[in-house]
């Protein structure tokens, strides 16, 4: 592996995802300059938790800083479109996470700043990086699966499903107007599209919110953490839960499901994609196992073991069979090939993390299941 210690990186958002993202960094050698928190104090607070050198006091501080050569924004949606901007045009790499942006214009423009940019731009959808999803594109790619006929599967959490549970992601002018499609299906719609070769081409989409009232806590909470104190009504207007079918330019079909009130669904991304000559299944909670099904004989569970995968998907994998590789794991594989894009200058053909084009299209992705979802009509999606 390329010796990254002469790389120097710095994390905008210190909360749980972004701690995630510096964690992997020092796991895999990689300088961590500092962090930019939502408030200095906030920023000096995280950085001295996680034993990180510096705090810096503003997105200047931070670009003012010429040790630093790739930045991950991890902070609230909003904020993902002006600080990326600002990211590229000081001639720095950029990470950024999930959904790209706020709107389809938004993410548009992004793409042609990266371009004319020439800096390695990756949008976080790192759950293309599960050694086993890796060896599931590798299959398609080979035929292992023939023509691709019908695809299933959802992406369910419970993490929100009590009225007080709360999160910044509950509030159109932070996380947009999709919440659980814009979290978390976009992970299900890019990684089936990333493991298939194909992108969903038009949608039927049904939104829904069961819980239009729920009561946010006066002071912060971090994601994934229980609210405590005094709290205040809130109307909420994003979707708990989606239903979504799909269509496919090869003339495949697709139906999935998200939700983010499905009790004990801790954090199952679940994906069933049936092939001409065989299926194959694949479970988060259970990522070190591949289901693979078959007509005319048994069918297989692959345990993710190196020596039994294709190059693909040997390729990120990173500890030997048996020691399960899980969420953490996913993020060092993916900034394990970032990272030796960013040590030659420039992405190279071989890569297989998400682009911002990519980004781009689960922005039109997005904006075609809100007009179907208001029209109750099939809406295609621009470039399919």
């Amino acid at each position: 592996m390329t010796d990254f210690a002469q790389i120097g990186a710095a994390v905008i958002g210190t909360g749980f995802i972004g701690t995630v993202h510096a964690q992997a960094l020092r796991r895999l050698g990689v300088r961590v300059a500092g962090v930019l928190g939502s408030s200095p104090e906030r920023g000096a607070a995280r950085a001295k938790e996680i034993g990180v050198a510096r705090a810096y006091h503003s997105l200047d501080d931070l670009l003012a800083d010429e040790t630093v050569d790739v930045i991950h924004v991890t902070s609230p949606n909003h904020a993902h479109y002006p600080q990326v901007k600002a990211i590229l045009g000081a001639g720095k790499h950029v990470i950024c996470e999930k959904p790209l942006s706020m709107t389809s214009a938004e993410s548009a423009e992004m793409v042609e700043i990266a371009k004319a940019s020439g800096k390695v731009a990756a949008v976080s959808y790192n759950i293309r990086f599960y050694p086993l999803n890796q060896h599931a594109r590798g299959m398609v790619a080979e035929g292992k699966l023939g023509d691709i006929r019908f695809l299933s599967g959802h992406y369910h959490q419970d993490w929100l499903a009590k009225d007080t549970d709360w999160n910044w992601r509950l509030e159109t002018e932070a996380g947009g107007i999709l919440r659980s499609v814009g979290d978390i299906g976009t992970h299900w719609v890019d990684l089936t599209s990333f493991i298939t070769g194909m992108k969903p081409s038009a949608v039927m989409a049904e939104l829904k919110t069961f819980l239009p009232e729920r009561q946010k806590p006066t002071g912060p909470v971090e994601t994934f953490a229980a609210a405590t104190g005094e709290t205040e009504t809130r109307s909420i207007e994003t979707d708990d839960a989606a239903m979504i079918i799909l269509r496919y330019p090869n003339g495949a079909r697709g139906v999935m499901s998200t939700s983010q009130i499905n009790v004990g669904r801790k954090n199952s991304l679940q994906w069933d994609i049936a092939g001409a000559g065989a299926s194959a299944a694949w479970d988060s909670e259970t990522p070190d196992h591949l289901w693979i099904g078959h007509r005319d004989g048994p069918n297989e569970i692959l345990q993710r073991d190196a020596g039994l995968m294709n190059a693909t998907g040997a390729a990120a994998t990173h500890l030997p069979g048996g020691h399960v590789e899980g969420f953490a794991d996913s993020f060092f594989a993916f900034f394990a090939q970032v990272y030796r894009d960013v040590a030659a200058g420039a992405r190279k053909p071989d890569a297989t993390y998400a682009s911002f084009e990519d980004g781009h299209y689960e922005m039109l992705f997005c904006d075609a299941v809100l007009e179907s979802a208001r029209t109750g009509r099939w809406v295609e999606i621009p470039g399919q």
